[in-house]
């Protein structure tokens, strides 16, 4: 049996995470495999020799892609020729929509025959959901890291979606620690993983940590920090009513185990925090002309603990609703025991029970679909 060669492509560096645990995972069941295609650090230490380097594609925001839009056609339009000339059993794209589905696109029109899987799917169950029955003119299979998400497409008319787990129930021993020993007054606060996220909401929570301080003064916060936030959030923690300590990435899952709850951001946080039993309060703003935008969104909550278990536990407080005094009224009883605590850290073991029903890890279910794939491409 010939070696299955597959061509990944990753589009950022949540992608080249994924993209690295799923090359052990596919050298795991075929050592044989050959790699090629895009990515960044992490997939280059599993020995992908990546076409370009990532940080030329990984932009986020309107005006970064406007200002290298020239480099970003050119890179879609190299990496499509260069899948299409090397022919390989199967192409997988990796999140990053906006460049990943391009190459795919191009794929397909020209070798309609090359199997494309796509691990991580778009969010069409919360926007945008003309793009599931899109996907299956360029898509043979979606492998989805959210429960929920196969039965979305069979709804929205969504190409062979399979629910293969998400990446983080591969970390569970760093996130996990019994609930008694965790700390009586640590709170954590993650304005966001993005600056516009950080200028919006530090200063909010700022004011409602202001609100609690007048009730209580034993409790002490901590904060996550990217080094891509850094600069901005420093700025934006000098009105704050208090001095909290800034943790760096490494230390982020440790500070999650001890925490006693969290004022969070609305994004993948709020899934790393569940998983860690961590009770939390979220908000999220967006931008004026953003907000104009919120018909469009189809879905009955941001929170993604809350769409696992279908059911709105966690409270989430969103553009004019978060404010500092409802946030801090909310997170008030979290800080005690109480009953909001105790339904949502029983919310907390639903959600992983859900996340582990694969009874496999994420990577090792994702590479046998994807070698199911492959095998077909080189039959």
């Amino acid at each position: 049996m010939s070696a299955p060669r597959i061509f990944l492509v990753a589009g950022e560096a949540s992608g080249d995470q994924l993209g690295a645990a799923l090359m052990r995972a596919l050298r795991a069941a075929r050592p044989e495999t050959v790699f090629a295609g895009v990515g960044g650090e992490a997939m280059a230490r599993e020995g992908l020799v990546s076409l370009f380097p990532l940080e030329d594609i990984a932009v986020m925001g309107l005006i970064p892609v406007l200002a290298r839009l020239p480099r970003l056609l050119r890179r879609i339009a190299q990496t499509a020729r260069a899948v299409i000339d090397q022919a390989p059993d199967c192409l997988v794209i990796i999140d990053a929509p906006d460049f990943t589905h391009r190459v795919a696109r191009r794929v397909r029109a020209a070798r309609p025959d090359l199997p494309i899987v796509d691990y991580v799917s778009p969010t069409v169950w919360a926007w945008r959901p003309g793009r599931a029955s899109a996907m299956r003119n360029y898509v043979d299979c979606l492998l989805a890291l959210l429960p929920f998400e196969p039965q979305a497409h069979v709804r929205l008319g969504g190409p062979r979606c399979v629910y293969v787990g998400h990446p983080l129930v591969e970390r569970l021993d760093e996130l996990a620690r019994p609930l008694q020993e965790r700390g009586a007054r640590s709170l954590l606060v993650l304005p966001g993983s993005r600056l516009a996220e950080v200028r919006r909401m530090t200063s909010i929570y700022g004011d409602a940590l202001e609100l609690l301080l007048r009730e209580r003064a034993d409790f002490e916060v901590a904060i996550p920090v990217a080094p891509n936030v850094e600069k901005t959030l420093l700025r934006e923690l000098q009105g704050w009513p208090l001095t909290p300590r800034l943790i760096g990435q490494a230390e982020k899952f440790a500070a999650f185990r001890n925490a006693r709850a969290a004022l969070v951001t609305s994004g993948v946080a709020t899934l790393e925090l569940a998983l860690a039993g961590v009770p939390m309060v979220v908000a999220y703003k967006v931008s004026r002309a953003e907000s104009l935008l919120r018909f469009l969104v189809k879905v009955e909550s941001i929170v993604l603990p809350n769409l696992i278990i279908g059911e709105n536990i966690v409270p989430e407080f969103l553009q004019e609703a978060a404010t500092p005094r409802a946030l801090a009224e909310a997170l008030r009883p979290l800080l005690r025991e109480s009953a909001a605590r105790e339904a949502q850290l029983a919310a907390f073991k639903r959600v992983r029970e859900r996340l582990l029903e694969t009874g496999r890890t994420p990577s090792a279910r994702a590479a046998d679909i994807i070698l199911e794939y492959a095998s077909r491409g080189r039959s």
